[in-house]
Protein backbone atom coordinates (compact mmCIF):
# COMPACT_ATOMS: atom_id res chain seq x y z
CA UNK A 1 0.00 0.00 0.00
CA UNK A 2 3.22 2.28 0.89
CA UNK A 3 4.10 4.25 -3.05
CA UNK A 4 6.12 6.17 -4.42
CA UNK A 5 4.65 9.12 -7.12
CA UNK A 6 7.29 11.44 -9.04
CA UNK A 7 5.99 14.91 -9.46
CA UNK A 8 7.54 17.67 -11.60
CA UNK A 9 6.78 21.19 -11.58
CA UNK A 10 7.24 22.17 -14.76
CA UNK A 11 8.58 25.58 -15.78
CA UNK A 12 5.40 27.55 -16.03
CA UNK A 13 4.58 26.14 -12.55
CA UNK A 14 8.07 27.49 -11.29
CA UNK A 15 7.52 30.76 -13.14
CA UNK A 16 3.93 31.66 -11.95
CA UNK A 17 5.70 31.08 -8.30
CA UNK A 18 3.68 28.51 -7.20
CA UNK A 19 5.65 26.15 -6.10
CA UNK A 20 5.31 26.59 -2.95
CA UNK A 21 1.09 26.35 -3.04
CA UNK A 22 1.61 22.86 -4.79
CA UNK A 23 4.03 21.69 -2.41
CA UNK A 24 2.10 21.94 0.87
CA UNK A 25 -1.52 20.65 -1.03
CA UNK A 26 0.80 17.43 -0.73
CA UNK A 27 1.80 18.15 2.67
CA UNK A 28 -1.44 19.20 3.99
CA UNK A 29 -2.56 15.85 2.73
CA UNK A 30 0.33 13.90 4.71
CA UNK A 31 1.94 12.91 1.86
CA UNK A 32 6.03 12.20 3.09
CA UNK A 33 8.53 14.22 0.88
CA UNK A 34 11.45 11.92 0.42
CA UNK A 35 12.71 13.83 -2.46
CA UNK A 36 13.06 17.35 -3.71
CA UNK A 37 15.62 19.12 -5.99
CA UNK A 38 15.30 21.86 -8.48
CA UNK A 39 16.87 21.73 -11.44
CA UNK A 40 17.21 22.45 -15.27
CA UNK A 41 16.49 18.68 -17.11
CA UNK A 42 19.01 18.10 -19.75
CA UNK A 43 17.36 16.64 -23.15
CA UNK A 44 18.24 12.92 -22.46
CA UNK A 45 16.49 12.62 -18.66
CA UNK A 46 13.40 14.50 -20.44
CA UNK A 47 13.04 11.91 -22.98
CA UNK A 48 13.97 8.71 -20.18
CA UNK A 49 11.02 10.65 -18.62
CA UNK A 50 8.75 10.95 -21.93
CA UNK A 51 9.37 7.71 -22.72
CA UNK A 52 8.84 5.91 -26.27
CA UNK A 53 5.61 4.30 -25.17
CA UNK A 54 4.30 8.15 -25.04
CA UNK A 55 5.08 8.13 -28.55
CA UNK A 56 3.81 5.20 -29.44
CA UNK A 57 0.18 6.51 -27.58
CA UNK A 58 0.43 10.01 -29.00
CA UNK A 59 3.07 10.30 -31.45
CA UNK A 60 6.51 11.25 -31.25
CA UNK A 61 5.50 14.69 -32.20
CA UNK A 62 3.95 15.50 -29.38
CA UNK A 63 7.22 14.04 -27.22
CA UNK A 64 9.45 16.11 -28.91
CA UNK A 65 7.17 18.93 -27.71
CA UNK A 66 6.37 18.02 -24.51
CA UNK A 67 10.13 17.58 -24.39
CA UNK A 68 11.01 20.75 -25.24
CA UNK A 69 8.52 22.21 -22.70
CA UNK A 70 10.22 20.31 -20.05
CA UNK A 71 13.78 21.38 -20.59
CA UNK A 72 12.15 25.06 -21.44
CA UNK A 73 13.69 26.31 -18.34
CA UNK A 74 14.05 25.64 -14.09
CA UNK A 75 11.69 22.47 -12.57
CA UNK A 76 11.16 21.11 -9.27
CA UNK A 77 11.48 17.02 -8.95
CA UNK A 78 9.40 16.21 -5.67
CA UNK A 79 9.75 12.13 -4.67
CA UNK A 80 6.54 11.69 -2.72
CA UNK A 81 5.91 8.95 -0.63
CA UNK A 82 2.33 7.53 1.60
CA UNK A 83 -0.47 5.40 1.69
CA UNK A 84 -1.73 4.64 -1.70
CA UNK A 85 -0.58 8.21 -2.67
CA UNK A 86 -0.20 7.45 -6.51
CA UNK A 87 -4.30 7.57 -6.83
CA UNK A 88 -4.40 10.24 -4.46
CA UNK A 89 -2.09 12.80 -6.01
CA UNK A 90 -4.04 12.12 -9.30
CA UNK A 91 -7.12 13.66 -7.98
CA UNK A 92 -4.88 16.34 -6.45
CA UNK A 93 -3.81 17.43 -9.70
CA UNK A 94 -6.42 17.20 -11.74
CA UNK A 95 -7.40 16.26 -15.93
CA UNK A 96 -4.01 16.24 -18.21
CA UNK A 97 -5.88 19.27 -20.32
CA UNK A 98 -6.05 22.06 -17.72
CA UNK A 99 -9.46 23.26 -19.63
CA UNK A 100 -10.92 20.09 -18.35
CA UNK A 101 -9.47 19.85 -14.93
CA UNK A 102 -11.91 20.28 -12.18
CA UNK A 103 -11.72 23.41 -9.91
CA UNK A 104 -10.23 22.30 -6.66
CA UNK A 105 -7.18 20.44 -8.31
CA UNK A 106 -4.21 22.26 -8.85
CA UNK A 107 -4.69 21.97 -13.01
CA UNK A 108 -8.18 23.31 -11.73
CA UNK A 109 -7.00 25.75 -10.05
CA UNK A 110 -3.88 27.57 -11.76
CA UNK A 111 -4.19 26.46 -15.60
CA UNK A 112 -6.71 26.50 -18.34
CA UNK A 113 -4.45 25.63 -21.69
CA UNK A 114 -6.54 23.73 -23.93
CA UNK A 115 -5.26 20.54 -25.82
CA UNK A 116 -6.27 22.58 -28.93
CA UNK A 117 -4.71 25.67 -27.99
CA UNK A 118 -1.01 23.58 -27.84
CA UNK A 119 -1.74 22.24 -31.41
CA UNK A 120 -2.47 25.11 -32.75
CA UNK A 121 0.73 26.82 -31.13
CA UNK A 122 2.50 23.58 -31.83
CA UNK A 123 3.76 23.73 -28.31
CA UNK A 124 3.91 21.12 -25.68
CA UNK A 125 0.86 21.58 -23.35
CA UNK A 126 1.75 23.84 -19.91
CA UNK A 127 -0.31 22.03 -17.03
CA UNK A 128 2.41 23.08 -14.32
CA UNK A 129 2.82 19.26 -12.95
CA UNK A 130 3.06 15.87 -13.47
CA UNK A 131 2.27 12.70 -11.87
CA UNK A 132 3.07 9.33 -12.02
CA UNK A 133 0.11 7.41 -13.70
CA UNK A 134 0.54 3.93 -11.54
CA UNK A 135 2.37 2.82 -8.68
CA UNK A 136 5.07 1.19 -11.17
CA UNK A 137 5.52 4.55 -13.18
CA UNK A 138 6.22 6.26 -9.92
CA UNK A 139 8.96 3.84 -8.76
CA UNK A 140 10.41 3.98 -12.24
CA UNK A 141 10.28 7.74 -12.45
CA UNK A 142 11.41 8.40 -9.28
CA UNK A 143 14.73 6.27 -10.53
CA UNK A 144 15.20 8.75 -13.93
CA UNK A 145 14.94 11.94 -11.41
CA UNK A 146 16.37 10.91 -7.89
CA UNK A 147 19.87 8.85 -7.15
CA UNK A 148 19.29 6.57 -4.30
CA UNK A 149 21.50 8.84 -2.28
CA UNK A 150 19.36 11.78 -2.95
CA UNK A 151 16.14 9.88 -1.35
CA UNK A 152 15.56 10.36 2.46
CA UNK A 153 13.05 7.53 3.66
CA UNK A 154 11.71 8.93 7.01
CA UNK A 155 8.12 8.54 8.83
CA UNK A 156 6.99 11.08 9.94
CA UNK A 157 5.23 11.03 13.75
CA UNK A 158 2.23 11.37 12.36
CA UNK A 159 1.96 8.50 10.27
CA UNK A 160 3.44 6.24 12.62
CA UNK A 161 -0.23 4.46 13.55
CA UNK A 162 -0.66 4.97 10.08
CA UNK A 163 2.06 3.69 7.69
CA UNK A 164 4.04 0.33 8.57
CA UNK A 165 7.42 0.31 6.88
Amino acid sequence: MLQRSLILLKPDAVDRGLVGEIISRFERVGAAVIGLKMLVANKETAMQHYTEDLAKRRGEKVRELMVAMLTSGPIVAIALEGVEIVEVVRKMVGATEPKSAAPGTIRGDYAHVSFKYADEKAIGVFNLIHASGSPEEGESEVKVWFAPEEIVAYSPTYTKYTIAR
